[in-house]
Parts: C-alpha cells; structure tokens; sequence
C-alpha cells in the first residue's frame, strides 16, 4: 500500500480519546458533542449500545444489500449447475422423465444461496469495517484495551468543528468524560481540564 493511502487511512484515528462511566453517558455525550457541531466521531464499548447509530448519524449499513446480491448469484449459480449438469453436460433418460427439473434440484440452490450469502457477509464486513488493521494510532492508549472488558470510549478526530485540542476536551470534559487522552502516532498523552499535562 503506498505511503499517502496508509496516512490518509490511518490519520483518521488522530485525535482525542475520552473515557465514560456507562453507555448512557457515552450515548449523551455523543447527542451533545453532535449539537455542537462535531462530526468526526466514533464509540467503542464491549457491547452495542441501542440508538448509538442513530445518535452518530450514520446511515443504514451497505452489507445487508451485498449479503441480498451474494445470496442471489448463489441462487443463479446453484440453478444453473443443476440445469447445466442434468439438461447438458450428462443427460440421462430415465424413465423417460424430464432431464432437468426444479424440485430435486432445490437443495443444491438452497445450500449455494446459504454459501454465498455467509462468504458476502463475511468479506464485506471485512472490507465495510476496513480490516484488517493491523496498526492504528488509538492502541498507543493503555485504557482502550478495557473497550472489550467494561469500558466505554469516544474518540473525536483532530480539529473537528474547527477546534483546537484543548477545546476539544473541555467539550469532552463538559460532556461527562472521566479521562480524556491525544492519542497519535508518538503516542498518547493524558488530559487535564483546561490543559493538556505535559
């Protein structure tokens, strides 16, 4: 991957990272920090939190249509193999019942739509969420490790709204956050409120 793609995909997740008590004051503190104007923002904690897509603003998720796509050309492609199969490549009279028909054939179609279907779930989430990723900025913190155990984050972007760092975290401060770190590529250095600990 060249040099300028792997900064441009990786300096998204430059900015400031803030820790919150509950996933109520991780999803209010998102409707908060979206009032005010921010838009570069991404949550993680151990578990979904209900109305936290809706609170980011993001839209419906592409991988339900490219799981309905894959699932079709599984479909096609297991029809197509039973008709080639029967009708062309190896028909045999027998009985002198059809070369080709569709009820014997519905368990080779269903398993190859069921196929498909799980392989384009699988990749596309993949490919959707940008993974693999084996390096970004955010696991310089020690605390986001604790984002899979009990722990709950929110991760502004640099300069969004058009703010410095320290504004950024007074409004994360102001928000609810219990500890707020810039995280970059040299590392991560915590917060005070007001000013940024040296």
């Amino acid at each position: 991957m060249p040099a300028a793609a792997r900064t441009e995909r990786i300096d998204p997740h430059v900015g400031l990272l803030a820790e919150f008590s509950d996933p109520g004051a991780l999803l209010h503190a998102v409707e908060q920090l979206r009032r005010d104007g921010f838009t570069r923002l991404d949550t993680f904690s151990p578990f979904p939190v209900h109305g936290m897509d809706r609170a980011l603003g993001l839209g419906p998720s592409l991988l339900g249509y490219l799981v309905f796509i894959g699932g079709a050309v599984g479909l096609s492609a297991g029809y197509l193999l039973q008709w080639w199969t029967s009708e062309v490549d190896y028909s045999i009279n027998i009985s002198n019942k059809p070369f080709f028909a569709i009820e014997p054939s519905i368990p080779i179609i269903f398993e190859l739509t069921v196929l498909f279907s799980a392989a384009t779930a699988v990749i596309g989430m993949l490919m959707l969420n940008g993974l693999p990723r084996p390096y970004n900025p955010l696991f310089n913190s020690e605390r986001i490790g604790r984002a899979t155990d009990d722990a709950f984050f929110l991760h502004v972007g640099a300069g969004d709204a058009g703010r410095d760092d320290a504004a950024i975290a007074d409004a994360l401060f102001a928000a609810g956050a219990l500890a707020v770190e810039r995280v970059d590529h040299d590392g991560a250095r915590a917060f005070e409120r007001g000013a940024p600990a040296s």
